[in-house]
């Protein structure tokens, strides 16, 4: 099968199965991974997706095959594969999935030891570089590595509970949609132990997607989460993503809450527990958090979105928790890697402890910090997005208290800012625009600046 490396991105390599991520390539990936890392012991597992056996079988080869051992454990969501790296002192971890990603698609995630992310410059492009070169010898055989099928699942839902005090929990009620995605497994372990009335949609594992695609960013797919709110009278909602390293929120209304809220929430928690912590956000909403963190005597850190950067500067810092408006939630204790599960529990247990339902809540955050959400358009050519960018620079800097290129173009103004970025790899430019208890200068401006950047 032709080798294609369309796929490798920015944080991972991704694309349609088979044409630009199939057997070949994962086996060569397997081939030269050890290499590349020093890594004689590597995690591996796979989404729900039908290819995702295959594709793990064809690495699991690739590796064996280089001298190195293969620690399976099979159908598991992507931070079981950060759980499973960091409590066994793996030298790297290889997760088998797409994320959000439609049923076509398939990809690889790469960590390395002490579960730090393989981007571009810490890898990613030596992979790519090393699996195109046809003067290494790819038929030559020699199954020198053991493969062990292993069971992480006990010590990693063990690991989750940690983040929460028991005592604290009430039996609330709350609507868990896993989008037919790899959380449905947990979730059912997770109900064991927890006081929740657990109201499950979509949780049999599909990976045909029979309810659509897993991600809870697209508008239509948020409607049967708060639908079922609705019906079962729940106090919230909770969604995730095919490989649950995201969860998004619901209050008991059914309204989805824009996660630059949740980010605030998180951050309120750690610090009450925690005084004078770091906390790191990234530049797309962020007035909510900053305040926050500011009048709790913490520490903000302001990082480009992404979560291999966000990782590395919360490595760098020894942040105790960053958080993106994506719903990407990264915790010290969990080898600073994102996950949806700590995320949802932590929320039930603040939830618990309040007197407040989750509307009333968010409802001072919501009014006094009003936002416009991530509002994409899309251009005719990808090389237009410094254009435009360099356009509203020209326009808008000028007048701005300050301004920062941390992630695309972000200007502040006394009572508002906007933070406008192209998609690393198609031809959209994103724009988020928020304001401090103006709801209508925040849709004046965004207003304005959709049609400067649409004209």
């Amino acid at each position: 099968m032709a080798i294609n490396t369309s796929g490798f991105g920015s944080y991972d390599i991704r694309g349609i199965y088979p044409e630009s991520v199939n057997q070949e390539l994962a086996y060569r990936v397997g081939r030269v991974f050890p290499k590349l890392f020093d890594a004689k012991k590597v995690a591996i597992g796979h989404d729900i997706r039908l290819s995702g056996p295959t594709i793990a079988d064809a690495l699991t080869r690739g590796l064996t095959e280089a001298g190195c051992d293969v620690y399976d454990i099979g159908q598991c969501g992507t931070e079981m594969i950060y759980f499973a790296t960091g409590s066994n002192n793996f030298d790297g971890g290889i997760m088998v999935t797409a994320s959000h990603n439609p049923k076509e698609y398939n990809g690889l995630k790469f960590v390395r030891k002490n579960v730090i992310p393989i981007a571009p410059k810490t890898g990613l492009l030596d992979i790519k570089a090393a699996i195109e070169d046809e003067n290494f010898d790819w038929s030559f055989r020699k199954a020198t590595g053991t493969v062990y099928r292993i069971d992480v699942l006990h010590d990693y839902i063990k690991k989750l509970l940690t983040y929460i005090d028991m005592k604290n929990l009430k039996p609330l009620k709350v609507v868990i949609n896993t989008g037919n995605g790899a959380a449905g497994p947990i979730i059912n372990e997770l109900e064991k132990f927890l006081p929740f009335e657990i109201v499950k949609i979509f949780n049999n594992t599909n990976g045909y997607f029979p309810n659509g695609v897993p991600n809870p960013l697209l508008h239509d797919s948020r409607v049967a989460t708060s639908k079922a709110v609705l019906e079962n009278n729940a106090d919230c909602g909770i969604a995730f993503d095919g490989d649950f390293d995201r969860c998004f929120l619901f209050d008991e209304k059914g309204n989805f809450i824009e996660g630059c809220y949740m980010v605030g929430l998180l951050a309120e928690n750690f610090l009450k527990k925690n005084p004078g912590e770091k906390i790191v956000c990234e530049p797309r909403a962020l007035l909510n958090t900053i305040d926050i963190v500011r009048e709790l005597g913490g520490t903000f850190i302001v990082c480009r979105s992404g979560h291999t950067y966000m990782k590395a500067v919360l490595r760098e810092n020894n942040a105790i928790y960053g958080g993106e408006m994506a719903s990407h939630h990264y915790f010290r204790d969990f080898y600073y890697c994102d996950s949806g599960m700590i995320t949802w529990l932590m929320i039930l247990e603040l939830l618990s402890q309040s007197d407040e339902k989750l509307s009333e809540i968010m409802a001072d955050r919501i009014k006094n910090y009003p936002v416009s959400g991530e509002i994409n358009t899309k251009l005719s050519d990808i090389g237009d997005v410094p254009k435009i960018i360099d356009k509203i620079e020209k326009i808008y800097a000028p007048q701005g208290l300050s301004v920062s290129h941390i992630d695309g173009l972000s200007v502040d103004f006394e009572n508002w800012r906007f933070n406008l970025r192209g998609s690393q790899t198609e031809p959209y430019i994103r724009l988020n625009v928020e304001s401090r208890g103006d709801k209508v200068l925040m849709e004046t401006k965004r207003d304005e600046l959709l049609k400067l950047i649409r004209s």
